[in-house]
């Protein structure tokens, strides 16, 4: 049988979690619907995930459809859980893009398109809400074409949008002329022999379209659309055909073992599951494996444990010790330590590719029990685990710093900790992230005998991300000292000058040595730090702020008021485009002054202003940068106590 790997993926509200109810529905996986509202979905099982009725955690359900297992992974539609999206993205064959037929095309619909198409990953959209009042289908489709992608092929037509009548009728089984037109049309834009047809006025071949669109789907040019409800099931048996007939199947094996932890859960006991696609070779329960991660700073490191347990979604209970092949997913107990991204088997593939950018926001929380402070650190510690962009560090007193997309995510965080962790805790108000970059070049020298038990020298300079060098021989110190200086180093950069974190740098390792027996790698990495900041100092840094790429839609006659408001609050316009509705502004502008410019929008528009966003960069700070706390225990802020150790007589 073959397996697709089929991620649902929308903008929040689209209906996306009760359209996988309907599907499980329909092939008989459930007997009866489960309801958002009332918190009877099969995939939203997390107690907070039925309050809020949203989904935060990426769910894996498996259904027939005809000759294939689909396992049909659920994935959050709020802006704020990014990084579950991110990692479903990474294992899927294939993507069903949600729709609203009411709200339309919508913000993080347009980020979620630009990512599956970059990915070729083949991908159905399906206009779901057919029968709300308000509800559009032919203005939909060209919002869809002009918003999303051009390369989009309805496969049908809606009879009585709006109303609880409303259907899906399907082109087809043999297309009727106009349908084959519009079809052939579409297609024509990668196939030669089609546009032939065309240019010739000859009626398409329906066998050579069928052909035509199974390829161009597999290959991500063209995307099928259709429209339905998953409330009343209007159009779910044409999309479940569209997946048996249109969508590529999983790869064949690869040679070599290879599996990706793409999801990472708590069990009510407290058992931590990781959720694996497997791409090649077997794991079973009971075996040892090797787990590697890409480190920010582009290391490989592993980290090895033993599968405990084992169940393959969608195995039946006549096999009693299943294997986790190619192709299937599993959920994994035993992997102590194991990140999201990881990957067993072996390290090829680890790209470290980020398609969503890193959260812009950072509060710290603290115990409303003081006694809990370590307890707090270590259960955020392990939630990083399961979303890698929220990076803790220790706070002062008694606080850990996280970072956050938004509001959202931070309560679902804050109830997670009461309720999974029994620790009630309080956020700090947020403060958009800086980061910092050297403006030029700088060096520094620690020679041993001089208060250090060690030898470390630096030359720092502009660079891109963060490029570590040696300017040393390697075997001038033991491996573990090395190890030491860079990790001390990379952790050091953490917070600059001013406190933000420092990239686009390149770090030298000009001068080294030590004294044996006496030198340990402690001593490294008390030391690296202090060398470095001295270096930075030399060199000096600049502070950047985040920015947002923007997009508002207004009248024709509010054109000049609306682009010179934003020219005065600091944006900068890159363009006007005229559209049906008026015209449509792109530009960028300081994160910080996003939500004055979303609250006067409405004034200057008469009200028919529409805004979306997504991040946009950065850029230099004008003026005083703003400067960001610095954490308890930070390795700049042992400078002083280390300047004490090197004057004469300070030693016992």
């Amino acid at each position: 049988m073959q397996t697709v790997n089929l991620g649902i993926v929308a903008h929040v509200d689209a209906g996306k979690t009760s359209l996988t109810e309907r599907l499980l529905h329909a092939t008989g996986v459930i007997d009866r619907l489960g309801s958002v509202d009332a918190g009877t979905t099969r995939t939203d099982t997390g107690e907070i995930e039925r309050r809020r009725g949203i989904t935060i955690r990426s769910a894996v359900a498996a259904l027939p459809v005809r000759d294939r297992q689909v396992n049909l992974l659920d994935t959050p539609g709020h802006s704020d859980f990014v990084a579950e999206v991110e990692r479903a993205l990474g294992v899927l064959d294939a993507a069903v893009l949600v729709l609203s037929a009411v709200e339309g095309v919508q913000p993080h619909s347009r980020r979620l398109m630009r990512i599956l198409r970059a990915l070729r990953l083949p991908t159905l959209i399906f206009v779901n809400k057919i029968d709300r009042v308000g509800a559009r289908a032919d203005e939909l489709v060209a919002d869809v074409r002009r918003l999303l992608t051009p390369a989009v092929a309805p496969l049908g037509t809606v009879r009585a949008p709006g109303t609880p009548d409303a259907l899906f009728r399907p082109d087809g089984p043999r297309y009727d002329d106009s349908a084959a037109h519009r079809l052939a049309e579409v297609l024509a834009e990668h196939d030669d022999e089609l546009l032939a047809a065309l240019v010739d006025d000859l009626p398409p071949d329906p066998d050579r379209l069928d052909a035509a669109l199974r390829e161009q789907v597999a290959a991500g040019r063209v995307h099928p659309l259709l429209f339905g409800s998953a409330l009343s099931g209007a159009g779910v048996p044409e999309l479940l055909d569209a997946v048996a007939t249109l969508l590529p199947a999983s790869p064949p094996a690869e040679p070599e073992p290879r599996a990706r932890v793409f999801a990472i859960e708590r069990e009510p006991t407290g058992e931590r599951v990781a959720y694996l696609r497997s791409y090649g070779g077997q794991l079973r329960a009971r075996q040892r494996v090797v787990a590697y991660r890409r480190e920010p700073d582009g290391r490989i490191t592993a980290t090895r444990a033993r599968i405990t347990r084992l169940d393959v979604v969608g195995a039946t209970t006549d096999h009693a010790a299943p294997a986790l092949t190619a192709g299937h997913i599993a959920r994994v107990v035993g992997l102590t330590g194991v990140r999201l991204g990881d990957q067993l088997g072996g390290p090829a593939g680890l790209d470290g590719r980020s398609f969503f950018p890193a959260p812009t926001l950072e509060a710290v929380v603290r115990p409303r029990d003081p006694a809990r402070a370590l307890a707090l650190h270590a259960a955020l510690l392990d939630l990083a685990d399961a979303d890698p962009f929220i990076r803790t560090r220790v706070a002062p007193a008694g606080g850990t710093s996280v970072l956050l997309y938004g509001e959202v995510q931070r309560e679902v965080l804050a109830a997670t900790l009461a309720e999974g962790y029994g620790i009630e805790a309080t956020f700090g108000p947020a403060r958009l992230m800086h980061v910092e970059r050297p403006t030029g070049a700088g060096a520094a020298v620690e020679v041993i005998g001089h208060g250090f038990l060690g030898t470390v020298g630096f030359r720092v300079e502009p660079g891109s991300g963060v490029d570590y060098r040696l300017a040393v021989e390697l075997g001038s110190l033991p491996p573990a000292f090395h190890r030491a200086i860079e990790e001390a180093t990379r952790a050091a950069l953490d917070q600059g000058r001013y406190g933000w974190p420092v990239t686009d740098i390149r770090i030298t390792l000009t001068h080294s040595g030590y004294w044996s027996p006496i030198t340990t790698a402690g001593h490294f990495r008390d030391l690296a730090p202090y060398v470095l900041m001295q270096a930075l100092a030399e060199a000096g840094t600049r502070v950047f702020e985040p920015c947002r790429r923007f997009e508002a839609e207004v009248p024709a006659d509010r054109l000049g008021p609306v682009t010179s408001y934003l020219g005065r609050l600091g944006a900068r316009i890159d363009g006007t485009d005229e559209i049906p509705a008026g015209w449509r502004i792109g530009g960028v502008l300081p994160a910080r002054l996003e939500p004055e410019a979303q609250q006067r929008l409405p004034d200057l528009s008469g009200g028919e202003g529409l805004w979306s966003s997504a991040p946009g960069g950065d850029r230099p700070v004008a003026g005083d940068p703003p400067r960001r706390p610095r954490t308890d225990g930070n390795p700049f802020d042992r400078v002083e106590y280390l300047r004490f150790l090197a004057r004469p007589g300070s030693r016992p």
